[in-house]
């Protein structure tokens, strides 16, 4: 996955920026190629890291996610557990697991991805009580197929493209197919996702001939990559995308499902928790709104964006245009884009820890509202 500077000014304050930057690979450029092979103007990241003081680089998710694991103590996270109900009861929300284990608490958070449970056993209540938008009991949209996997580690002297000390991504568009194949190059050592050998074998059978650039002058295909990767590290993914506009119901409340997205939704809810004055239920409702009011728009422009993005893989004029201008943008332009949207400003600060004077050129936005119940040294 991709790290930059919307989320490494938090490991900086979290003190884990030195040790994520030892597991990540540091990327400059994305680079495109048609099915010819003919290359595409590389997309310059760098202006990003001008404005922000941060780069970007891919790291494993294994390897992030043992990361953030080693800040949390041990017997605060528990594996293996299955939910079965969510009930509240004298101010307190339960949630009764499988194992006929009943855990109690003020608030429960669903940060359990696109298909939520927390969210679905919520919207039944909100439902019955005539409270759900119509737009929200619609089903997600359906938006694409991938096929996502991971090979076994590469040996250099069979592909020097994963010692070079920079990370290589690169995308490569088929010519009057409905394929586009995104790499990426890292160190040497639900219910949308078929899992099995048939479903993302077949869109294996059907891709592996797509040529691909692994800069080592070889004539390359993507079977040569599905053939180092274990057919259990391989699934066949559809993506369905949908913002939903409702985000919490009495002590319930909703993450995003995203990396990035996911990671600002709890930073946001982290300070928000941290300010609030007592836990009764007006003050939960109040912290909630100010969490939905606060994040909707950014979740929001990421949604469009993502948007925007996919169709720079599309078949057609509209994606054919999109795609020319992402690479012919002079870097002049880009960095005056860059001034215009504020990138930055979906950057979070987590209040709970001193908040950083970074000299960047664009600063960290932040919420008012947590700041109100701060003493120094963590006032503004």
């Amino acid at each position: 996955m991709s790290i930059g500077p919307t989320l490494l000014p938090i490991f900086e304050q979290l003190g884990i920026y030195d040790e994520f930057l030892t597991i990540g690979k540091y990327l400059t450029h994305l680079v495109g190629y048609k099915e010819t092979l003919v290359p595409l103007k590389p997309l310059d990241l760098r202006p990003v890291e001008e404005f922000t003081g941060y780069g970007q680089y891919i790291v494993a998710r294994p390897k992030l996610y043992d990361l953030i694991l080693k800040q949390i103590p041990p017997h605060k996270i528990h594996f293996g557990h299955r939910v079965l109900n969510i009930t509240e009861k004298d101010n307190k929300v339960a949630i009764h697991l499988s194992n006929s284990d009943t855990i109690e608490g003020d608030i429960i958070v669903g940060a359990d991805g696109a298909y939520s449970a927390v969210r679905q056993r919520m919207y039944e209540q909100l439902k019955t009580e005539g409270k759900l938008p119509k737009s929200d009991q619609e089903d997600l949209p359906f938006c694409c197929t991938c096929l996502v996997g991971q090979t076994k580690v590469l040996d250099p002297e069979e592909f020097p493209i994963v010692a070079e000390p920079q990370c290589n991504f690169s995308n490569l568009y088929g010519d009057d197919k409905p394929f586009t194949a995104a790499m990426e190059q890292r160190f040497r050592n639900s219910e949308n996702s078929e899992w099995g050998d048939h479903p993302a074998q077949t869109m294996c059978e059907e891709t592996r001939n797509l040529p691909i650039q692994l800069l080592d002058g070889k004539k390359r295909t993507l079977g040569d990559l599905y053939d180092q990767t274990p057919k259990e590290f391989i699934s066949k993914v559809m993506l369905e995308e949908k913002v939903f506009t409702t985000w919490h119901h009495r002590r319930y409340v909703l993450m995003g499902d995203g990396a990035v997205t996911a990671m600002h939704d709890a930073i946001a809810l982290a300070n928000l928790f941290y300010a609030m004055p007592a836990k009764t239920g007006e003050d939960i409702t109040r912290i909630f709104e100010e969490y939905q009011k606060e994040r909707l728009p950014a979740v929001t422009e990421s949604f469009n964006n993502s948007r925007q993005l996919a169709k720079t893989a599309g078949r057609g004029i509209v994606g054919a245009i999109i795609l020319y201008l992402t690479t012919v943008i002079p870097a002049w332009l880009w960095r005056i884009a860059l001034v215009i949207r504020r990138l930055a400003d979906d950057q979070e600060s987590y209040s709970v820890t001193t908040i950083l004077r970074l000299n960047k050129h664009i600063l960290p936005a932040t919420l008012p509202i947590i700041y109100e119940n701060l003493q120094p040294p963590y006032s503004p």
